[in-house]
């Protein structure tokens, strides 16, 4: 069997572990049951509100002192380096032990090492009897800089749940069109402008419009926000995100809800639904098959479950 290629952490709250196995699906095309993956597939960590640290694996062995062996042979010369120890599912090794093997490591580089500004971090890593060594990336905390923003609504997805629900859209394929059908103050817009997708925004609330737009600019990101309905878009577009109003604090009906779908019919062939009601025969009706769904709760205040639906357009028949 080939030894893949990185090491993915990933952690997550018990009410995001359906979103997180939904997301595994269309970043690493399989569906991750726990916190931990081997994959061949490259993915930025900072791209994914559950993955937290990637392990390049450049060297592995069963024998601890024989990948110490490999190391020195590497003959790694770097200046600023720190080593981490990467604590993965099912590892037991105690703290001091792993204290002393960072420092054996460390004793194996050549350069001065910098715990607080790295120029590079390597990992090491205990799985199933075997030893890994490599560069280890972390997930940028900038981007929860987006709690911050100047203009927020209550009922907003979490920046979480709207950084998965991008990459769902998008199937983690940076060059795909996106459009938020409903994008309130922009939650969606932000994670997308991020993480380098290409998106757009539009809403029918004027307020909300200049809301989005002043958190894009508080940011320097950059993406269209058209105050209009979206039957008036007419830009064809690879996925659309909808988080449907909620009758909350917006108004909203049925028939809203219904019509916003349809309309979106005519300008993608993928949609991913946010919606705290049963809107199967909307999907349905506006000829999309539903392939696959998962809950997220809201945990605050107001506590509600939105459903997520990821659908697709059903061919045409003969």
């Amino acid at each position: 069997m080939q030894q893949q290629s990185h090491i993915y952490s990933l952690n997550f709250n018990f009410n995001e572990s359906q979103l997180s196995k939904l997301e595994s699906k269309y970043l690493f095309n399989e569906e991750v049951e726990g916190k931990l993956l081997f994959s061949d597939i490259k993915i930025e960590p900072s791209c994914s509100p559950f993955i937290k640290k990637r392990l390049d694996i450049q060297l592995a062995s069963k024998d601890y002192k024989v990948l110490m062996d490999q190391i020195e042979a590497k003959k790694i010369k770097v200046e600023g380096f720190k080593v981490e120890y990467l604590m993965l599912e099912g590892d037991t090794i105690g703290y001091p032990e792993r204290l002393g093997q960072l420092r054996d490591i460390g004793y194996r580089i050549e350069g001065e090492p910098d715990y607080y500004h790295p120029t590079i971090t390597y990992g090491l890593c205990f799985h199933e009897e075997t030893w890994y060594f490599g560069p280890l990336i972390k997930n940028n905390p900038e981007w929860q800089n987006h709690n911050k923003k100047p203009c927020s609504f209550s009922n907003s997805l979490s920046i979480n749940t709207a950084k998965s629900l991008v990459n769902i859209a998008a199937k983690g394929n940076k060059k795909s069109s996106l459009i938020d059908a409903c994008c309130g103050v922009g939650t969606v817009l932000l994670e997308a402008c991020f993480a380098g997708y290409s998106i757009d925004g539009c809403d029918i609330n004027h307020k909300a419009c200049n809301n989005a737009k002043k958190n894009l600019a508080h940011y320097n990101y950059t993406a269209n926000v058209f105050n209009s309905d979206i039957k008036d878009i007419t830009k064809q577009y690879d996925a659309a995100i909808i988080d449907l109003p909620y009758n909350l604090y917006s108004y909203s009906t049925d028939d809203i809800a219904a019509n916003i779908i349809k309309a979106a019919a005519q300008i993608t062939n993928r949609i991913v639904v946010v919606s705290i009601s049963d809107i199967e025969d909307f999907i349905k009706n506006a000829g999309f098959a539903i392939t696959d769904f998962c809950t997220i709760d809201k945990i605050g205040k107001v506590k509600f479950t939105r459903n997520i639906w990821v659908c697709e357009k059903e061919p045409l028949k003969d």
